[in-house]
C-alpha cells in the first residue's frame, strides 16, 4: 500500500467539456489511487474560477462541441501564464480531444475565428474535412504494456512541432491527423490524446504512469505503486486491440 501519500486533481471546467464520458479518466485516476491508500482530493475549477497552481498536481481536461470550447478557450487565456507556470513545476495535464487543441497554439475551425490555446504543447489543429470516427489501437514507448486503445470522433487535424512529440504511433486508426500515423501530444507531463471513451479506464497502466509523475511532482522522488488486481481491466483492454469499430 501507499499509505499517507495524496495528490491534488484540478478537474478543468467538467460542465462544458465532459464529452463521450471522460468524466470517466478521473474517476479511474481516483479509484486507483484510493484502492493503494492514496488520498485524492478533486476540484471542479469553472468559469471565472481561481486556479491555484500551489495546490494541484494533476490537471485534468474534457472534449466538448466548439461552441464549448469558445468559452474555456477565453478562460484559459486568464490562467495561460500560471498553467505554463505549473507545466514547468511538473504538474501533470492530461487533456482530451477539444482540450487537447486547446492546451496547443490554437484551433482553428471551418468559417469561424480562430481559438487561440495556451501553448503548453507546441502544436496546433486546423479543422478537416472528414471527421475520423472509430476504435484505434496505438504503440507507445514509455508504458509497459505498449498498447493504447480508445475510440476517437474529430475532425480537427493536430500537427505537432520542435520538442512535442506523440505520445504513441497508430496501428488501428488516424490519430492527429490521419496522416503522419501519430496519436496524442507530450512535452514535460503535458498529454493530449484524441482517444475517449473513456481512455484510462481501458488503460489503466498508463493512469498509473500519470499518478506516478503526480506523486513524484509533489514528493520530489520517484514512488513505487502497490500493485492492483487488473485482470478484469487487462481483459478488457486486450479485446479493443486492433478492433477497428
Amino acid at each position: 500500500m501507499n499509505s499517507g501519500l495524496k495528490i491534488n486533481i484540478a478537474h478543468l471546467y467538467p460542465e462544458l467539456l465532459n464529452i463521450y464520458g471522460d468524466r470517466g479518466n478521473i474517476l479511474t485516476i481516483k479509484n486507483r489511487c484510493e484502492w493503494r491508500g492514496i488520498s485524492v482530493s478533486i476540484d471542479s475549477i469553472g468559469l471565472n474560477d481561481p486556479i491555484d497552481i500551489k495546490k494541484y498536481d494533476f490537471y485534468f481536461i474534457g472534449g466538448g462541441q466548439d461552441k464549448q470550447q469558445i468559452a474555456v478557450a477565453e478562460e484559459l487565456q486568464k490562467h495561460k501564464t500560471s498553467l505554463l507556470e505549473a507545466r514547468d513545476e511538473k504538474a501533470v495535464f492530461l487533456a482530451i480531444c477539444g482540450g487537447y487543441q486547446l492546451l496547443g497554439h490554437y484551433y482553428q475551425p471551418h468559417n469561424a475565428p480562430k481559438l487561440n490555446g495556451i501553448s503548453l504543447l507546441d502544436a496546433y489543429t486546423v479543422a478537416g474535412n472528414t471527421r475520423f470516427i472509430g476504435n484505434v489501437t496505438a504503440k507507445c514507448d514509455f508504458v509497459t504494456p505498449e498498447t493504447l486503445v480508445g475510440f476517437e470522433n474529430h475532425s480537427g487535424l493536430t500537427y505537432l512541432e520542435n520538442e512535442t512529440v506523440p505520445i504513441a504511433k497508430i496501428v488501428v486508426g488516424n490519430g492527429n491527423n490521419g496522416k503522419d500515423k501519430t496519436e496524442g501530444a507530450r512535452f514535460c507531463n503535458v498529454f493530449g490524446t484524441y482517444l475517449h471513451g473513456s481512455f484510462l479506464p481501458k488503460n489503466v497502466h498508463f493512469a498509473d504512469y500519470l499518478i506516478s509523475l503526480a506523486l513524484e511532482k509533489r514528493y520530489k522522488e520517484k514512488i513505487e505503486l502497490a500493485p492492483l488486481n487488473d485482470e478484469i481491466e487487462e481483459k478488457t483492454h486486450n479485446g479493443l486491440i486492433h478492433k477497428k469499430y
